[in-house]
């Protein structure tokens, strides 16, 4: 069986301007490790790039639209496009997955209490095996709640039920092993 990690939502409009996301650069280099050793490892990248609406910081064709450059997919990694928070709704994801004979997913991206959250329960409910990179995802803050606890709190309700929670130096061992 076959490992993929997906990737969703890292896209330039998400990382610039006057609200960029929680901790983004971070996040950007914990993917780009984490990238490194999934190749090495011949796990399979899949990306996943929202469709935003009209002056969404990720409209379709705008710049913010476009993969963050520091995570571009090589050439043959696929790029699914999604226009809600699961990316298996109205995309090829789970058959592009059972094609590969992926068992294993895993997650990390944007946005926590929506793409995130979405996708990784839908994956629990198709039947994979789902583990969520848990200082690898992010948001903004809310009126309620900062970026930091909408995090922590989906990582406690997504962990242990619908993922397995690791960190991302946890991942890049694991990784590391894989192709040794």
């Amino acid at each position: 069986m076959t490992i993929a990690l997906l990737i969703l939502d890292l896209q330039v409009g998400n990382f610039v301007g006057s609200a960029p996301i929680f901790q983004g650069d971070l996040l950007l280099e914990n993917t780009k490790k984490i990238l490194y050793e999934a190749r090495k490892a011949n796990c399979k990248v899949i990306y996943i790039q929202n469709i935003g609406g009209k002056d969404d910081p990720d409209e379709l064709g705008s710049e913010g639209w476009e993969i963050h450059p520091k995570v571009n997919p090589q050439i043959k990694e696929p790029i699914l496009q999604k226009t809600t928070p699961d990316s298996f709704h109205k995309t090829n994801l789970d058959k592009l997955l059972k094609s590969m004979s992926t068992n294993e997913i895993i997650v990390l991206g944007l946005q926590t209490e929506y793409c995130i959250d979405t996708t990784i329960r839908q994956a629990f409910s198709l039947g994979y095996d789902v583990t969520l990179v848990k200082d690898c995802h992010s948001t903004w803050p809310s009126k309620n709640l900062s970026a930091s606890q909408i995090i922590d709190h989906h990582n406690s309700i997504l962990g242990g039920y619908f993922a397995k929670l690791t960190s991302a130096d946890e991942l890049l061992l694991k990784l590391s092993t894989i192709h040794s």
